[in-house]
């Protein structure tokens, strides 16, 4: 490894080691600002698997949040019983069981995303400009990286249910 490569994967190391304080902070000012109750991390992940207006299977959440299928019935038995999810089995289907966001689920979401955004822009006013402007152009090239690595872990899951059916 040449000392250009070590310098990269230093660099790799170190953004790993802040991504998710980084988020938990965010998460924890977030909850403080609006007096948001603190929802289970995958909870959340189902919230924002089910956007307003739309409805998903058990399985289908399963499937896209690379999750088993008994541990997704046991978060949804949760939310519903605290009022962030609602379950109706639909008419022409009765073997199918639709889930949807609540409307104060999506309150909630919509408070804290207002939230996180407000305390994002502040602290982001506390930086010199050289470090907003690095932060505002690194946003895409995050986005792409949010992508790659949620596909990567849709892959070892896929590849790790497979390897178990064998």
């Amino acid at each position: 490894m040449t000392s250009g490569d070590r310098t990269g994967a230093d660099e790799i190391v170190r953004l790993s080691t802040i991504i998710s304080p980084l988020r938990r902070g965010l998460l924890r000012a977030a909850r403080n600002t609006e007096g948001l109750p603190d929802i289970p991390d995958a909870q959340i992940e189902v919230l924002r698997a089910l956007p307003v207006g739309s409805t998903r299977s058990s399985g289908e959440l399963a499937t896209e949040l690379g999750l088993s299928r008994p541990t997704v019935s046991n978060l949804l038995r949760a939310m519903e019983t605290a009022g962030l999810v609602t379950r109706h089995v639909p008419s022409n289907d009765g073997r199918r069981v639709d889930v949807a966001a609540s409307a104060r689920a999506v309150s909630l979401l919509e408070r804290f995303d207002r939230a996180a955004a407000e305390v994002l822009a502040e602290s982001m006013a506390a930086l010199a400009e050289f470090d907003r402007a690095s932060i505002e152009t690194a946003v895409g090239p995050l986005e792409r990286l949010r992508d790659l690595v949620q596909n990567a872990a849709a892959s070892h899951s896929n590849a790790n249910r497979l390897d178990a059916d064998a």
